[in-house]
């Protein structure tokens, strides 16, 4: 049982996580992700990189929590602008609104670093990650083949995004929206 520790007010090994991963966000933003090390971290939080396992894992389960992290922030946004729309709607509102939040969100362009390649399919197969693409599908779509669907086409706009967003938009309204239906 947690109990709030008399210095930081609350529970010292969450305080101790949560100091942990925003180093990390912080260190992946500035060096990229093929530069982060336990070490590097360890080295910046100001304790043994022992402590960094015992509190955060290894860099693979950093990585995702980063990325749980970041991705659960922007998508508050996504969930009040898709409130109520289903279907194609839902799809094209969500994909744009969530585009918009990770190209302006600093935080969250420490991914970008993170080279992806056809074999690093760990974003692509992140529980994660599918979870949120399942919630902008809505809640009744289980079809993972969809989910997959706009994982990558979110991935290929923005890693490429259009320079003019009401050509993005079209192209999303005309091409994803009509893979989930009429728009």
């Amino acid at each position: 049982m947690a109990h709030d520790d008399w210095l930081v007010g609350r529970d010292r090994a969450g305080a101790a996580t949560e100091r942990i991963y925003a180093a990390a966000a912080d260190l992946i933003a500035h060096a990229g992700y093929d530069a982060f090390t336990i070490e590097a971290l360890a080295a910046k939080v100001h304790c043994s990189a022992a402590t960094i396992y015992r509190h955060a894992g290894g860099k693979t389960a950093i990585r995702d929590a980063v990325v749980a992290i970041n991705a659960t922030r922007i998508l508050g946004s996504v969930r009040d602008a898709i409130e109520g729309l289903t279907g194609p709607q839902r799809v094209v509102t969500a994909t744009i609104v969530a585009l918009q939040r990770i190209r302006s969100d600093p935080l969250a362009q420490f991914m970008q670093s993170m080279h992806v390649t056809p074999d690093s399919d760990w974003l692509t197969t992140s529980p994660v990650v599918r979870g949120f693409a399942a919630e902008m599908l809505g809640h009744d779509n289980a079809d993972s083949l969809a989910g997959q669907w706009l994982i990558r086409v979110f991935l290929a706009l923005w890693c490429w995004p259009l320079k003019d967003p009401v050509a993005e938009r079209a192209l999303v309204q005309q091409f994803l929206g009509a893979s989930y239906g009429a728009v």
